[in-house]
């Protein structure tokens, strides 16, 4: 079993995440880890604080020479901007004594500040926003880092790209997933339709201009998976159920689908669901690479591809496909109103350092939590403690259903 804890807050000294049941063996760089922090601050559209850190990974335990060993293994992010927080931020009860709590009692509107001191007591809701802000996002994309790698080494890729923002629509063309992730990765709003991406670039322009923000959504895709991650025999081990879970735990997403997702419901059953062929296998080298070795394997197929890659709970062979919907940011220049929790007097609600928008870097997070729950399905069906334990149980399974 695959798990993860993330801890810190965002103008804390630090932000931590410990990985739980990795395999030994994966191959693992600080840069693998660094490359995808870089593309999770970066997106036209993104606010003051990305100018602020620029984020590096510290591996603290569970890596050695480049290769995981199996144990935990402990991530560390430091906030560059901690120092102007030290003692707002202090763990030391004499700071508070000193005055430099720097209290918030305005709760912002689209925010957990004001449920969370609610449900916690807080008086004080830095103590909630400090941990709510999507800053905790740093350490998910740090741990999903090492599921990719895990997933690289299996063939399996996942990519993402932004379909929406403000109300301007991505034209996407049936394209190789890659090639649209890689038109994707040229993009400052991570779009694979350039005349969409200036489009969204002069939407975000003028919500800046306005104070105002924007949302969006995106699209996830999962290739090179092989049938039967998951299971329709309980609730809780349905993938897609797992995958939308993840997705919806980000910060500001409000809305999931697979496949073709809410569309299904205003179609016939026979425009919906994915008619099944059958193929034989190509012709494979005397020691294939095992990241080749389902795609060349004699097997089961759709043509369409409208249930997303999942069917009955189950990843189907098909690539999965996911798109989630995220809210425009809630922290505006152009206030709302709200009321102080001290006061009860109505007030414009106060003003952290934000984002336009941030849904490029919403698409990269989702990326990321995406990979951990494919690795965790993955690791639960083929486990080992191992990289060649895990491939000797793999390609056991692929030679069975080869001849299924």
């Amino acid at each position: 079993m695959l798990r993860y804890l993330t801890a810190g807050e965002s103008h804390g000294p630090l932000l931590t995440a410990i990985i739980d049941g990795l395999p030994a063996g994966v191959r693992v760089a600080a840069q693998d880890v660094n490359a995808d922090l870089k593309r999770r601050q970066g997106g036209y559209g993104r606010g003051g604080r990305m100018k602020i850190e620029s984020d590096a990974v510290e591996i603290a335990s569970g890596i050695r020479h480049g290769y995981t060993l199996g144990s935990p293994v402990t991530l560390i992010v430091r906030n560059r901007d901690w120092e102007n927080w030290d003692e707002i931020m202090s763990a030391d009860e004499s700071a508070a004594l000193k005055g430099a709590a720097r209290k918030v009692t305005r709760p912002r509107p689209g925010h957990a500040d004001l449920t969370g001191g609610l449900k916690y007591g807080h008086r004080d809701l830095r103590n909630i926003l400090e941990r709510s802000s999507a800053r905790e996002t740093t350490m998910r994309v740090a741990a999903g880092a090492l599921a990719k790698r895990l997933l690289d080494s299996f063939g399996i890729s996942v990519l993402s790209w932004v379909i929406e923002i403000g109300g301007v629509h991505a034209g996407l063309v049936e394209e190789n997933p890659e090639v649209l992730f890689k038109k994707a990765e040229g993009s400052q709003v991570r779009c694979p339709d350039e005349k969409a991406s200036k489009a969204m670039m002069k939407r975000i322009d003028a919500a800046k201009a306005a104070g105002d923000s924007l949302g969006g959504a995106f699209e996830v895709v999962v290739t090179g998976v092989p049938p039967g991650l998951g299971s329709y025999a309980q609730w809780d081990r349905k993938l897609d159920a797992r995958l939308s879970f993840a997705l919806m735990s980000i910060q500001a997403i409000k809305g999931v689908e697979t496949g073709m997702g809410f569309e299904a419901a205003s179609r016939p059953g026979s425009e919906v669901h994915d008619e099944i062929f059958y193929k034989g296998g190509k012709a494979r080298a005397a020691r294939p690479a095992l990241s080749d070795w389902w795609p060349q394997q004699p097997r089961f197929y759709r043509k369409t591809n409208n249930a997303g890659g999942m069917e009955g709970g189950m990843s189907n062979g098909e690539p999965i496909v996911m798109r989630a919907a995220m809210k425009p940011i809630p922290t505006l220049y152009k206030p709302l109103r709200s009321i102080d929790i001290s006061s009860k007097m109505p007030f414009e609600a106060s003003v952290e350092r934000s984002d336009v928008t941030a849904v490029p870097a919403a698409a990269v997070i989702a990326e990321s939590v995406t990979a951990i729950e494919i690795a965790n399905a993955f690791l639960e069906k083929f486990g080992g403690d191992s990289i060649k334990e895990i491939a000797r149980n793999y390609k056991g399974y692929l030679k069975d259903i080869a001849g299924y």
